[in-house]
Formats: C-alpha cells, sequence, structure tokens
C-alpha cells in the first residue's frame, strides 16, 4: 500500500500542502492539481492508485471532475475520495450520490484521513461505495 501514487486535486495551497506531507510521511507518492480539469487530466496520464478530490474548485468542480474521470475507461475505476469543507449531512449525501468512494471533512483529521485513504486503497474498496 505504501509507495502507491495519491493524486490531490485541491486549489487551496495549505490543504493541499498538509494532505501532501501526511501521505508522503506515511510512505505515499504523490501528484497535485489546483484545478478539475488539471486533475482529470493528471489522472488519465499518471494513472494513480487514488485520487483526492476537493468540491469547490475553480474551473469544473470535483463533481464534474468525477464524472469525467468515470466516462474515460483508463480512469473510471480508480477510487475518488471527495475532501471537502461541506461537511452537512445533505452534502455528504450528495456528493456520494454523484458517486465518490469515500468522503472526508475538512479541516481533516489527521489520523481519520490517513485511515480512509488506506482503506480506499484495499482490494475492492472502491466497488462497495467506500465511505
Amino acid at each position: 500500500m505504501a509507495g502507491e501514487l495519491i493524486l490531490i486535486v485541491e486549489d487551496n495551497d495549505k490543504n493541499r500542502k498538509l494532505e501532501r506531507d501526511v501521505l508522503q510521511f506515511h510512505g505515499f507518492k504523490t501528484a497535485e492539481a489546483e484545478s478539475g480539469e488539471e486533475g482529470v487530466r493528471l489522472a488519465g496520464e499518471l494513472l494513480p492508485a487514488l485520487v483526492l478530490m476537493d468540491i469547490q474548485l475553480p474551473g469544473i468542480n470535483g463533481i464534474e471532475a468525477l464524472r469525467q474521470l468515470r466516462a474515460d475507461p483508463r480512469t473510471q475505476t480508480i477510487p475518488v475520495m471527495a475532501v471537502t469543507a461541506s461537511a452537512m449531512t445533505q452534502d455528504r449525501q450528495k456528493i456520494l450520490a454523484a458517486g465518490f468512494d469515500g468522503y472526508q471533512s475538512k479541516p481533516i483529521n489527521v489520523k481519520d484521513f490517513v485511515a480512509a485513504v488506506r482503506l480506499m486503497l484495499e482490494p475492492g474498496a472502491a466497488q462497495g461505495g467506500g465511505a
């Protein structure tokens, strides 16, 4: 599991740095995108083991980026976890209903975040809806 590539799609510098630093500390490789369009492009090029997707992004939002990832045969099976400040119950339900494999609210709890990432990387985790 450690050493796998995780794509972080996050427009906020501080949030992106925190996610990157935590993941790298735990032995994961990371790539980063600051917009939904860049995230979709990098996912197609790099084929990461997991995508961490903010919802509120410049350009296309995280839900539209997820739709594009699911429509591409190269990326349709990559698990995608929403990492967002939208923490209301109805927001979480809407995000999971859009097809995300998991959900983490911001600000992240480092212990819960790492546990959720590891869960997403377990074989078969994405098929069951994650979270």
